[in-house]
């Protein structure tokens, strides 16, 4: 029954505002979060396919949104191709729609948000080989955000109030001493790359000689003015703060329908329920004897794309086998067995 509420609600959508709609949700859960990535370009393409067989001319398209973010170069691929199909793009925000996902929405004709809707800085937070490793997990390597590196050199020239050129040479030197200096250009190419997209995706909708200026400060305000990574940009700051004309509120109607829309997918993701394989073990396995093994699956799904034409979603499995022990803890190995895109 899940689908058939979910392609009602699209349906719904579709009717009232005249376009054609294609989700895009990736897993904000703890745990098992998952990035916005190239692999879904192709799906999507074949969404567009279908609606451009069945309207055989060009529609307006809605892409309805929920990320955490992802890989810098998928909004720039994943926003050329469905411009190439739509007369009129728009991106619908009905919560979460972060970093890679904001850049996305830059590249809208409308960013049509709903009072839940958030937005972020877009500035990078980047995976390097050279990033220093994590002092509480060895075996993982630290993000290095873009914004901390600037504050940094900020803190030294302003709060500090160092400005003679040994000294912050001195303060350079201290930085790269504790960051590899390769991870250190890898930032600021990250940072180049971040405010390149923002701008590029601007000007597929605004005239790039007449409004260089408000590209700026769109470009300015998203990758170095916010401070914080994890800001939530509410739609009333995106377009007083942030400058962004293109973002317009959800009406009265249309409203309630997104949010509606957004909770079917957090309820198949379990986007509030933190993946905790221990948890679900012991869930399963209340009568396990001490000493004694037992093993269950966990199917949990990570991302969805889906149209009035076919659902995609990606699902991953994990086998964990665990034993009680004699003090009644258990202990348990989760394994992954699968995980790939299926259709429903």
């Amino acid at each position: 029954m899940s689908k058939e509420s979910r392609i009602k609600l699209i349906e719904s959508i579709e009717k009232h505002r005249g376009t054609k709609l294609i989700t895009y949700i990736t897993s904000t859960r703890a745990n098992l979060e998952v990035p916005m990535a190239l692999d879904m370009i192709r799906k999507i393409y074949e969404h567009l396919v279908k609606i451009e067989e069945d309207k055989k001319d060009k529609i307006d398209i809605d892409l309805f949104l929920v990320s955490n973010g992802g890989e810098g170069t998928v909004p720039w691929r994943l926003v050329t191709l469905i411009r190439e199909y739509a007369k009129k793009f728009s991106v619908l925000i009905p919560f979460r729609a972060f970093s890679a996902a904001t850049l996305t929405a830059l590249g809208a004709d409308e960013i049509v948000m709903h009072p839940m809707g958030m937005l972020g800085p877009t500035d990078p937070t980047v995976a390097n080989p050279f990033n220093p490793t994590d002092p509480t997990n060895p075996k993982q390597k630290l993000g290095i955000s873009v914004e901390d590196v600037t504050a940094y050199i900020s803190l030294i020239k302003e709060d500090a109030g160092i400005t003679h050129e040994d000294e912050l040479v001195q303060a350079f030197n201290k930085l790269a001493d504790n960051i590899h200096p390769l991870a250190l250009g890898n930032v600021k190419r990250s940072l180049a790359q971040s405010r390149m997209m923002a701008q590029k995706l601007l000007s597929l909708h605004m005239n790039k000689a007449k409004e260089q200026h408000e590209i700026k400060d769109v470009v300015d305000n998203l990758t170095s003015k916010l401070y914080y990574h994890g800001h939530p940009i509410n739609r009333k700051e995106a377009r007083e703060q942030i400058g962004l004309r293109t973002v317009i509120n959800a009406d009265s109607e249309l409203e309630p329908t997104m949010w509606d829309l957004y909770l079917e997918y957090e309820n198949e993701i379990k986007a509030d329920d933190p993946f905790d394989p221990l948890m679900d073990f012991v869930s399963q396995n209340q009568d396990l004897q001490v000493g004694h093994g037992n093993s269950i699956e966990i199917a949990s799904k990570l991302a969805y794309i889906e149209s009035t034409f076919r659902t995609d979603f990606v699902e991953i499995k994990h086998s964990v086998y665990g034993t009680k022990q004699a003090n009644g803890t258990y202990q348990i190995v989760p394994n992954i067995t699968s995980r790939g895109w299926k259709i429903e």
